[in-house]
């Protein structure tokens, strides 16, 4: 398959065509293997040094470099993700790349092939300029669920001096964004007879309490936190489990929250609120009794607008012409990991999140060359030339 070098958005055509649906949460979807492997060789054959490394059975990322650090010289990484989500209810052919009005269709078009072809073309076309410094393409598995890839990535060793992260971002600068944190509260009632109300405990009617707690902390505490890009944190119920039948009191019920976190919060510090909610709950309900689960979280993102690799986006951008807009990104990413890490990462690329896991995918070709343009500037000038 021959893509030209640099070609951004003919390399976007061919990942577009490719089904790498997240086998996780798509249950018979093929995952990133015959991406990766198509990947991998056309970086290969535009110069890359390329590695496949399996970050899960049958799941490699891509790992390409280019350029051989001189002494002195800054590394750069450009990371993005090959999985996407399931395909039902979309309104055009997921995987045909159909190009219409300059925009191009497809799952994954937006979030985010378009990156990955972005920032693959733009190291290429830098790298062009000699550069004194390392670029690293890392094209992971895995993001849309657990991260395994770029969890990989990490514990494998790769590091850079800053990382861009190509999520949708419409060429905005995204220093920021939330972390979540995911748990469980498992009221405990008392099963009995729907006659006996001597003997049952309705755990679903306490669970209701905790309901009326939480509407007191998403309107009235949380508002009072804030972050300068990213505003006040969040939560909802998104779902309940619980009772048994009609004329049976129900001796358990689950309530799964998620708790989106702004920096400076963590999931211990969150896990400590909700009990705390249970507690106020329990002061008023002597029966009341709670168990509260973390069952997974991911820690917030936060690069300082000041920091050195916002500097150079910014002058990419203007280099081209271009007006900067540095924003907070709502959704959560894997820049979170690389910085927890110790590498500075940002969010920049083309696309629009607002169009991820829609019905209708696509993406602008024209913001995809703008942001291959962009992310070559960048890596010129964060690496410098010989």
């Amino acid at each position: 398959m021959r893509v030209e070098r640099g070609d951004g958005v003919g390399l976007l055509r061919e990942l577009v065509h490719m089904d790498s649906r997240n086998p996780t949460l798509v249950p018979g979807g093929p995952g990133e293997g015959e991406i990766a492997r198509v990947l991998g060789d056309i970086l290969a054959s535009w110069g890359f040094d390329v590695e496949r490394r399996e970050a899960a059975p049958g799941r490699p990322n891509v790992i390409a470099r280019i350029g051989r650090a001189e002494s002195g010289a800054r590394s750069l990484m450009f990371n993005g993700h090959l999985d996407v989500v399931d395909v039902d209810g979309m309104t055009h052919d997921a995987w045909g790349s159909v190009e219409q009005d300059g925009k191009l269709f497809g799952r994954g078009a937006s979030d985010m092939k378009a990156g990955v072809a972005a920032m693959c073309a733009a190291a290429a076309r830098a790298a062009d300029q000699s550069l004194a410094g390392e670029l690293i393409v890392a094209a992971v598995v895995d993001e849309e669920f657990e991260s395994l890839g770029t969890r990989a990535l990490i514990e494998s060793g790769v590091r850079a001096d800053a990382a861009i992260v190509t999520e949708p971002t419409r060429l905005a600068i995204m220093p920021a964004h939330r972390g979540f944190v995911w748990i469980d509260v498992t009221t405990l009632g008392r099963a009995a007879h729907g006659s006996r109300w001597d003997l049952g405990v309705d755990a679903i009617r306490h669970a209701g309490l905790v309901l009326a707690e939480l509407e007191r902390l998403d309107a009235h505490d949380l508002p009072r936190r804030s972050h300068a890009l990213l505003g006040r944190p969040s939560i909802h119920a998104s779902l309940i489990n619980g009772g048994s039948g009609m004329s049976t009191y129900p001796d358990r019920c689950t309530l799964r929250l998620e708790r989106r976190t702004i920096p400076g919060e963590s999931a211990d510090e969150v896990r400590r609120e909700i009990e705390a909610l249970c507690a106020t709950v329990a002061a008023c309900q002597p029966e009341f009794r709670a168990e509260v689960r973390v069952t997974l979280s991911q820690p917030p993102s936060d690069v300082a607008v000041d920091a050195p690799i916002v500097g150079a986006l910014e002058r990419a951008i203007r280099g081209g012409g271009g007006g900067v807009r540095v924003e907070g990104m709502s959704a959560w990413t894997d820049a979170a990991l690389l910085n927890d890490a110790g590498i500075p990462a940002i969010c920049f690329g083309p696309g629009d999140m607002g169009l991820a896991h829609a019905a209708t995918e696509w993406v602008e070709l024209r913001e995809v060359e703008r942001a291959t343009e962009i992310l070559a500037r960048l890596a010129v000038d964060w690496c410098g030339a010989k």
